[in-house]
């Protein structure tokens, strides 16, 4: 059998070396595009159908050929279906079976599809909160379906069995479908389905490991997370169903795809629709002239009759209101409103004002009283909720309308009053949103006796508003419906023509009786015919869902009005009940009778209780709308009314608004009932949903409109909306006028059917637009629900909606998920109900989330809020527990891939540039040879003769200061002391080391002035030194494999350091990271001798090398770069120039020691120019915050350099104490300049904050500025930003200037300027001052060709402090040749250049430099290495990572790499676990809209997870192989479909 069910049992056959060779071949054709996705498959599946037995017996998709259609054994079956349908909770309303069946059948179609799982940390499983213990309190069932709790009553019996997911490898070469059962032909739900397939996993181990080499795309997997990546890959491998045409791309814009409209598509092709008029309105003799005169009639003439008999939830009658009483109570309020409220002895009301009636849903008779003696006192009743608590659902809304109404007052029950939430004055709270209320209890015991004289006036029915209903639109925006004293008279009028109304009969009304249906037939209709209505309160509905079938029964009830949720509720409970009957009943109105989907409950419901008196007939459903109120119900034969309708309908005709009955195709069908005919005195007609009121085709969906004295007049103060919904003029199609009354639009979707019955197939309130196609939110559900979801959620309580991006709908579902459902089962379910949905409905589903149960926000009487729910899944509210998103499947608009054009040579580049006025982009800094003020700086070549040479002539001068912690000098060096204590390491060195001159020495230090003593030491001694950072001892097994390596790579002969570290790195410790024996000499200098060096050493030529500097990039490469005596010394000049540095001058630094400009500033450049550094290490700001910027305000100093990450620990750390700094005295009005060092692209948003919270401490705003250098040349832009004197003096520079360039255009590698603000811009900061002696020249980084202006290409750099090459690159030796001796190809060929390795442009700006030169503006990008090809464009990480890290406040920190073509986004969560899942949709969202890419991965992990080196930049790299090796202990991670 399971073989038969498309399993396949696999013999374990390695895979011959040939077949594997062919494989590999075609795997190649493939990937160079030479052979088509189908080849690939046939050749693969021929070459392989030798090692994978064939599936015996029949194909599965021929067994549900010959399937009996459901309908025909649906009568046949009443017997059995009521057997089984006891025994089987599934909901009837929201599917007939054979809806059931026909997504049965698409699943089995499908082949399984291998999705890869999300995987999920344990501790996110375990949701907190107690009550997602319990199933949802039922009155979580929405209005129109029941999630019905019976203690042992209900056991569900499964329609089919689960396979359950095995282990993801075991199923890669399962070709089956795990709902293969779907083709038993069982119809009802009871049918017991065949066995699923169980392959045997085990056998199929050694294959398959060999048949997965060969399924991939050539990746090797080397993890849980590379293999889910892959399968990842594989499912996105399959061509995205619609086909789109080609477009055009214009040479800026990236366009986005327009959904061109299918050619094939189905068009309306009958004529066009006439308007339909109903029958006429009646003329009734006695007919009182208003509903109030009605009442007065009633209570005067026939007190004792009764209006009102309300029950408890126990089903007993608590309480009958009489005619008479009614009549009397209500004059009692209306006197009391009128008369006895006063404010300041003004009265409080005056006729015509607005007045909300809050009462609970239990308590009709109190309602009937105020809402009638609103009516008598004129005033306007706005019947509302109860508001439960401060923040419920949509309550805030609710306020608005009050407001917006104008309401003061509130009536309310005494019994309610107490339970509303109050404040500590004991008065009701004021909710949210709400305006301030005055709450008036209405029991007797409040009302006072109308004196003798008091007569209300009841007037004729007029034109005035008599009440407003509130209703709440699809937006979630709360609207409120005016209905005139007319309208609401003529509405009675009607229906009680439609319905056949006469004196006294007995009506039972389940409905909420305070908007709607309810509210028509049971409070309004019923007083006009003086009948007596039985309200069934909700709360009994729960406990006992047969309790309105016994009290129609016990009453002899001629009518009911219920919905089919009520009908579903009873259908569950009808076992109890042998005794009940329903042959009083003439009139069963389902007031929803216009979801597609009543028609199940409607005929589930009449096979269980044709057999307790239910005729056929008695059933009526009807069509409604707040708007227009009741546009259409269906008439017993014996009031006249044609045998009822029902059409089956192609679902895909339907998406483009065309019917067409559908025979052929069964599985995509929609099956609607009427709704019976339009009321008596009106008239319908059908016009197109969007623009002008066109009138639609007789084959054509479109909107019905209706015009009659029975709708609603207006929205409350809207008077845009209302002008387009209640006073819309439907034309023909030659633009001609259908009538001159205006038409009001009923939001319901259908059309006129044979016999002028109403059909209604959808709501606007529910229309989805995706891609052109229309798309009904109840008709995804039911397909949803169809797919067995009874073990993992919630029936009735699924959302549907849809959600902009990038510029579509896209269709998002929501579902509470059992508790006691596993991850793979959920996942299993959801995946099934995409396929499902994708099959049916040919639509793919955006997002599928499940939350944990009673968490979505509950609509007022069960159901679940739609607008409320997707308010917060777009605001990162929703807290799902498991979520699924295609992305992949979905968006289908995005731009072509860029195809790279053939190049334009540099030369035609060269020219255009020239004919178009374009000069070529290059820019140097000053000429140094003129800046030299002195013959002193010519003097001194080498660093070592410096430092003599300052030891001789001002000894005792202070050159460095080194604070602690604390804010303490923890260690000096003068001039005198920095060259003893050189000349001692350089003593050790060559005693002690035994080294040779041009030895490498590796100097592992703390920041501190040892360091800088140990590297001149070295100069003495003619060794070259390499800064080396020490491991950290909380660390070691990441942090000492990286010395290791530098001190290996760098071939160093010894290492220096302190006698701590020196312990360290020979500790036990140690010894599990790293192999200890293998250590150079190690000398520790913590004691060294006092011994005179005999001489220092002299280099032979400025080019020998002076230091190496060791540095891992961010792509994680680590590269050593070798700098030369001369280079050292033009560094040194050229900064000192720069910066006019002088003995006199002081500077602060807050850098680490170890390479790049951060070195040079720490060791070499207070040497060179004589000034006073003090050293800041940043490591002691992670003890105390405040360090750097006390030491900068305590000194005084004007100049102050600080890294990125010094910057933001200071923004973070002290964002909110900067008035306790100024308490303390930190003052920062003397920093001059304060510099950030950095490798990368200026990060406007952290120096903007860090300038906008310092200014409080005095400090300038355009103090901050930035510099640039890389791995070729350490320096290459420093901008001293001097003001004061200097300024004036015409020494100082322009500011640094921001441009705004288009994102879309960078990634085309252009640079198109645009305004500030506008969409897709980015600022970007110039990255400084280009330094003395250094020029910069912008080259294509292919042809290597010069650039024009404004052009984006690779910075090359040539200055006499170019580094003068990588020692070596570790890892990538053969790469980086050409890195420092690269020339253009055109042009200047002449000049050596170094390349920088990062993108930007140059820009010539208006402003001058000191010299009255115009001044050329150095753009850095960002760094080639990192960044990320995709569709055939250049992204820059950290662009996308900024729009992620604003899509959601909890996102603490973002890193994005690209791993086999798909994109991968890591975020730190900065909150509850729970909210982790909230980030997934937010980020592929943001990702979408703002870069036009589609995120592969989203993984949620702890903040701090994503690496950061001590410069403050991303270490993507690092981050990228720990995903990928599994060690990130991610919260979540979500693989996008």
């Amino acid at each position: 059998m399971a073989a038969e069910r498309g399993g396949c049992a696999l013999e374990a056959v390695p895979l011959p070396p040939e077949v594997r060779e062919s494989l590999a071949e075609l795997e190649l054709e493939l990937s160079e595009g030479d052979i088509t996705q189908k080849g690939y498959e046939k050749k693969r599946a021929k070459l392989l159908a030798r090692y994978i037995p064939l599936i015996q017996g029949v194909d599965p998709s021929l067994q549900a050929e010959n399937r009996v259609p459901g309908s025909s054994q649906a009568t046949a079956a009443v017997s059995k279906q009521q057997k089984s349908r006891s025994t089987n909770s599934r909901d009837e309303r929201f599917r007939s079976d054979v809806h059931t069946e026909a997504v049965q059948a698409a699943l089995a179609k499908y082949k399984e599809r291998k999705m890869p799982m999300p995987s999920k940390r344990r501790s996110v499983l375990v949701h907190s909160s107690v009550e997602t213990y319990t199933p949802p309190d039922t009155s979580s069932a929405s209005e129109d379906e029941g999630s019905l709790r019976r203690q042992g009553r209900i056991s569900s019996t499964p329609f089919q069995s689960h396979s359950n997911v095995e282990p993801w490898l075991n199923r890669v070469i399962q070709g089956s479908s795990t709902s293969s059962s779907a083709s038993s032909t069982s119809s009802h739900p009871g049918g017991k389905p065949a066995a699923s397939n169980t392959a045997p996993a085990t056998a199929a181990a050694t294959v398959l490991a060999d048949l997965m080499a060969h399924t991939q795309i050539g990746v090797p997997v080397n993890s849980r997370v590379s293999s889910k990546i892959q399968q990842l890959l594989n499912t996105l491998k399959r061509p995205k169903r619609p086909p789109l045409k080609e477009f055009f791309v214009d040479d800026f814009e990236e366009l986005l795809e327009v959904q061109q409209p299918d050619p094939n598509q189905p068009k309306p092709e009958g004529n066009q629709m006439n308007v339909l008029k109903g029958e006429p309105l009646g003329v009734v003799t006695n007919w009182p002239p208003s509903l109030l005169a009605a009442l007065q009639r009633w209570g005067t003439t026939q007190p004792k009759a009764p209006c009102l008999t309300a029950l408890d939830t126990t089903g007993k009658a608590i309480y009958t209101l009489t005619y008479g009483k009614l009549w009397s109570r209500s004059l009692k309020l209306a006197y009391t409103l009128l008369n006895k409220l006063t404010t300041k002895n003004e009265p409080l009301l005056k006729p015509g004002d607005r007045v909300a009636l809050v009462f609970p849903n239990s308590d009709p008779v109190m309602f009937m009283v105020a809402f009638y003696g609103c009516l008598l006192a004129e005033l306007i009743p706005v019947p509302i909720e109860v508001p439960l608590t401060r923040k419920d659902a949509g309550s805030q809304q609710i306020g608005f309308l009050l407001g917006s109404c104008g309401v003061t007052l509130a009536l309310t029950t005494d019994a309610c009053q107490k339970g509303l939430p109050k404040a500590q004055t004991g008065e009701v709270v004021t909710f949210k949103g709400w305006p301030r209320l005055v709450w008036f209890v209405i029991d007797g015991k409040h009302l006072a006796k109308p004196t003798k004289d008091w007569h209300p006036q009841v007037r004729d029915a007029s034109a005035e508003i008599a009440y407003i209903e509130y209703k709440t639109s699809k937006e979630g925006s709360t609207v409120g419906i005016t209905i005139s004293h007319a309208s609401m008279l003529a509405h009675c009028h009607a229906l009680t023509q439609a319905c056949g109304y006469s004196e006294a009969e007995t009506l039972t009304n389940v409905l909420d009786f305070k908007r709607e249906a309810g509210l028509w037939h049971g409070v309004l209709t019923s007083v006009m015919n003086r009948m007596h209505v039985i309200s069934i309160p909700y709360a009994l509905m729960k406990v006992n869902p047969l309790s309105w079938i016994q009290k129609v029964c016990s009453y002899k009830a001629r009518v009911a009005v219920v919905k089919s949720r009520d009908m579903h509720w009873s259908l569950l409970a009808q076992r109890d009940q042998r005794d009940v009957s329903l042959s009083s009943l003439r009139m069963l109105i389902v007031a929803d009778g216009a979801n597609p989907w009543s028609i199940s409950s409607c005929d589930a419901f009449l096979n269980v209780f044709q057999s307790r008196g239910l005729r056929p007939e008695v059933i009526c459903p009807c069509a409604s709308s707040s708007e227009a109120l009741t546009v259409a119900i269906r008439r017993p034969p014996e009031l006249g009314g044609p045998p009822p309708g029902k059409a089956v309908l192609s679902m895909n005709c339907l998406s483009f608004g065309v019917i067409r009955v559908d025979t052929e195709e069964k599985l995509s069908v929609l099956t609607v009932q009427d709704v019976g005919q339009i009321m008596p005195g009106a008239s319908v007609c059908v016009v197109k949903v969007d623009g002008t009121p066109y009138l639609c085709k007789a084959d054509e969906v479109g909107e019905i409109c209706v015009n009659s004295g029975a709708t609603g007049i207006a929205y409350f103060g809207l008077l845009g909306i209302t002008k387009n919904v209640f006073e819309a003029i439907p034309v023909t199609a030659a633009g001609v006028p259908v009538s001159d009354q205006p038409f009001t639009r009923t939001g319901l979707l259908g059309f006129v059917g044979p016999d002028y019955l109403v059909f209604v197939v959808g709501k606007l309130d529910g229309l989805m637009m995706v891609s052109g196609r229309r798309h009904n939110a109840d008709d995804v559900v039911a397909t949803a629900l169809a797919v067995e979801p009874m073990k993992f959620v919630y029936r009735g309580r699924i959302a549907v909606f849809s959600v902009p991006v990038l510029h579509d709908d896209r269709i998002v579902l929501v579902a509470e998920q059992r508790p006691d459902a596993s991850e793979e089962d959920s996942f299993q379910w959801m995946s099934r109900v995409l396929q499902a949905i994708d099959s049916i409905h040919q639509v793919g589903v955006y997002c599928l989330a499940l939350v944990p149960a009673n968490t979505l926000p509950k609509a007022p009487l069960g159901g679940i809020h739609i607008s409320e729910t997707k308010q917060r899944f777009l605001e990162g509210a929703l807290h799902p527990c498991n979520v699924l998103m295609c992305p992949h499947t979905c968006v289908t608009n995005l731009p072509k891939p860029r195809q790279k054009q053939p190049d334009v040579g540099p030369a035609s580049m060269i020219v255009g540039n020239l004919v178009a006025g374009k000069r070529i982009a290059q820019a140097s800094g000053r000429d140094v040879s003129q800046l030299e003020d002195n013959d002193q700086a010519r003097k001194f070549l080498y660093l070592a003769d410096v430092l003599q040479w300052r030891a001789q002539t001002t000894p005792d001068h202070p050159l460095f200061l080194l604070l602690n912690s604390k804010g303490t000098v923890a260690s000096t060096a003068s001039c005198i002391q920095l060259h003893k204590r050189a000349e001692r390491v350089a003593v050790a060195l060559l005693e002690k080391g035994r080294l040779n001159v041009g030895d490498h020495v590796a100097l592992v230090y703390p920041p501190g002035v040892d360091l800088i003593a140990t590297f001149y030491g070295c100069l003495y001694a003619g060794c070259v030194p390499i800064t080396v950072r020490p491991p950290h001892p909380q660390n070691l097994a990441t942090t000492l494999p990286t010395v290791k390596m530098i001190v290996e790579v760098s071939k160093s002969a010894c290492i220096l350091t302190t006698q701590a570290i020196m312990k360290l790195l020979k500790s036990k410790e140690a010894a599990a990271a790293v192999d200890i024996k293998t250590w150079p000499t190690i000398l520790d200098t913590d004691d060294m001798p006092k011994k005179k060096l005999a001489s220092v050493f002299r280099p032979t030529s400025p080019d020998m090398l002076a230091y190496l500097d060791f540095s891992v990039s961010t792509t994680g490469i680590l590269a050593g770069v070798k700098m030369s005596h001369a280079a050292t010394s033009a560094l040194c000049r050229s900064i000192k120039l720069q910066c006019e540095l002088y003995p006199s001058r002081q500077i602060a630094i807050c850098l680490d020691p170890y390479c790049g400009l951060g070195f040079a500033l720490w060791c070499l450049c207070s040497v060179y120019s004589g000034h006073q550094s003090i050293l800041v290490p940043p490591l002691e700001l992670e003890s105390n915050v405040s360090l750097w910027l006390s030491a900068v305000s305590q000194y005084k100093v004007r100049v102050t350099f600080c890294s990125y990450s010094v910057m933001e620990m200071c923004t973070k750390g002290l964002g909110t104490q900067t008035d306790v700094l100024r308490m303390k005295g930190v003052n920062l009005s003397c920093v001059r300049t304060c510099m950030v060092v950095a490798e990368e692209r200026p990060r406007i948003t952290l120096t903007q904050s860090f300038s906008k919270l310092f200014k409080d401490l005095g400090l300038s705003a355009r103090a901050v500025s930035t510099t640039f250098g890389c791995r070729v040349n350490v320096a290459i832009c420093l901008q001293p930003n001097r003001l004061g004197k200097l300024a004036e003096q015409g020494t100082a520079g322009p500011d640094p200037t921001t441009v705004y360039v288009d994102m879309r255009a960078l990634r085309h590698d252009r640079v198109r300027l645009v305004e500030r603000g506008s969409p897709h811009s980015l600022p970007l900061m110039e990255s400084g001052k280009i330094l003395p002696g250094v020029k910069v020249i912008i080259a294509h980084t292919e042809t290597k060709g010069p650039l024009g202006d404004s052009h984006l290409g690779e910075i090359w750099v040539s200055s006499p402090h170019n580094a003068t090459g990588y020692y070596t690159v570790y890892g990538e030796e053969a790469l980086h040749a050409d890195h420092f001796t690269a020339r253009l190809s055109f042009g200047d060929t002449q000049t050596v250049w170094a390349r920088t390795g990062y993108l930007g442009f140059l820009r010539r700006t208006e402003l001058t430099d000191a010299s009255g030169e115009r001044h050329d503006a150095l753009y850095v990008v960002g760094s080639l290495d990192e960044t990320l090809e995709l569709r055939g464009m250049r992204y820059h990480p950290i662009d996308i990572e900024t729009s992620v890290i604003r899509a959601h406040k909890s996102i603490a920190e973002c890193a994005v790499f690209t791993w086999t073509n798909l994109l991968v986004v890591v975020v730190e969560l900065e909150g509850s676990e729970q909210e982790a899942l909230d980030l997934v949709a937010l980020v592929t969202n943001v990702v979408l809209e703002e870069h036009y890419l589609i995120v592969g991965v989203v993984v949620i992990v702890d903040p701090g997870v994503i690496p950061i080196n001590s410069r403050g930049e991303k270490q993507r790299m690092h981050l990228r192989d720990g995903f990928l090796a599994d060690q990130l202990d991610p919260i979540y991670v979500a693989y996008n479909m």
